[in-house]
């Protein structure tokens, strides 16, 4: 049997995080062997937010080579850019045109988003999900993996898949479905661990980049937000900081967080950390090796990222082109 697809991807702001590695980009590596991988960096949806366009461009090449220092394979996965493959925009344009305003107004994100960017409330913050529902739809992917913040823009795809069905009938797009992967880690912001850590966080204390510095990781575990006391237990409610540490410990050494509170009873929170801003160091490090390596390669990089467009505009095309049958437009490429 064929294997399903699985699309994902990352939006090109901020910093590629350790909660991104632990809740993600880990997982993709295994899911590399069973599925029909598709990862891409989200560097059309990064427009949203105003940008330098230096430093947008040097992040995106930045993206790209922790994808692969993390362990992506680029002949097992199909890896690219989201802008190197035009028939995002174009099929985004023509599912905007299927989608209603009164859908878009629910979005909660972009309630969030506007508060937080009031000078730049554009239109394109407003209409991202439907460029989302394009990146899935274009790739006639059956699983896609979300996150609690990102089910209701899936939910919208699933309407506009609906929407879709319902003027043009069902050969040409498939309905995605959500893609549970094994119960990981959430992982929090160290420094209000009520809040989930964020690559896009404006105070850099509150997350761990893949890329620090050992010496800006040791800082920051060490730094990081716990309570008043000093009993060790696993508490979400009433130790908030300290379970955060305890999770991430637990994922990154393979034990379990009862076993390792047993080997801290009697000890300080400072002994935890010390311990962790270690064995994240030590965890780092062969990506941060190997990201080093690449970033002084920009010539692979980038034969890389054409292979990976390559493949992916292959497939994309298939897709845009019987949309374009479906919907009337005429399609020249068809016509060689």
């Amino acid at each position: 049997m064929a294997k399903k697809t699985i699309l994902s991807g990352s939006t090109a702001t901020g910093d590629l995080t350790l909660g991104n590695y632990i809740g993600a980009i880990n997982n993709w590596t295994a899911l590399q062997e069973e599925y029909d991988c598709l990862y891409f960096v989200a560097d059309l949806h990064a427009l949203t937010v105003k940008q330098d366009p230096k430093k947008l461009n040097d992040r995106c090449m930045s993206f790209f080579a922790q994808y692969l220092a993390l362990g992506l394979d680029p002949v097992k996965n199909t890896l690219f850019l989201q802008s190197h493959v035009p028939e995002h925009a174009e099929l985004n344009w023509i599912l905007t045109c299927l989608t209603p305003m009164g859908y878009l107004n629910r979005m909660t994100q972009f309630k969030d988003k506007s508060e937080k960017n009031t000078k730049n409330i554009n239109a394109g913050l407003y209409t991202y999900p439907v460029l989302m529902a394009a990146d899935i739809l274009l790739y006639q992917a059956d699983v896609v993996p979300v996150g609690e913040d990102q089910k209701q823009h899936l939910e919208l795809c699933r309407d506009i898949v609906n929407f879709y069905h319902n003027r043009y009938g069902e050969k040409t797009l498939v309905m995605p479905e959500p893609f549970i992967g094994k119960q990981g880690a959430r992982v929090m912001s160290l420094q209000d661990p009520t809040s989930k850590m964020s690559k896009s966080d404006e105070n850099e204390k509150s997350f761990v980049s893949i890329i620090d510095t050992p010496k800006k990781i040791q800082k920051k575990i060490k730094g990081a937000v716990t309570d008043s006391d000093t009993v060790i237990e696993f508490d979400v409610e009433k130790k908030a900081g300290l379970s955060n540490l305890l999770t991430i410990y637990s994922v990154l050494s393979g034990k379990k967080v009862d076993e390792i509170v047993n080997e801290y009873q009697g000890k300080m929170y400072g002994h935890i950390k010390a311990d962790l801003a270690d064995l994240v160091c030590d965890t780092l490090k062969p990506v941060q090796e190997k990201y080093a390596d690449l970033m002084n390669n920009q010539d692979y990089l980038l034969e890389t990222m054409n292979s990976g467009a390559s493949k992916a505009r292959e497939r994309a095309s298939k897709t845009l082109k019987a949309v374009y049958e479906d919907t009337g437009l005429i399609n020249l490429s068809s016509r060689k």
